[in-house]
């Protein structure tokens, strides 16, 4: 079973992207409601994937993948950004940084759901 770590500040949203996955089935989700709060959470346990939104208080998302990025532990894990952040230059940015894939909000489930099956070769 693949776990997902869901780092978002809209507990609604975090369960919107929860019911996404879980359609797909065989996912475990753990949320985190900010970059600080997902930091702490990292060394608790294995993830295989982060989602992230960009705009969030504290630590956003894009430090939030820059720390993962940089940290050897955590390099490999395939990053998703989910943001209302849509211009060009926000993916750009996100992406350099390393993030695996960019979706804009508001997305459609399918949308999510292929960029996971994509990133886990299902």
């Amino acid at each position: 079973m693949k776990t997902i770590l869901i780092v978002e500040d809209s507990a609604t949203t975090r369960a919107l992207i929860r019911a996404v996955i879980d359609e797909l089935g065989d996912f475990e989700t753990v949320e985190a409601s900010s970059g600080f709060e997902a930091l702490k959470m990292l060394p608790q346990q294995e993830y295989d994937l982060i989602i992230t939104d960009i705009n969030m208080p504290d630590i956003n998302g894009l430090e939030l993948i820059s720390f993962v990025r940089n940290n050897p532990r955590y390099g490999h894990l395939p990053i998703i950004i989910v943001s209302t952040e849509r211009s060009e230059e926000d993916k750009k940015r996100g992406m350099a940084l390393g993030a695996t894939a960019y979706v804009t909000k508001p997305f459609r489930s399918v949308e999510l759901q292929d960029i996971l099956k994509k990133t886990f070769g299902l």
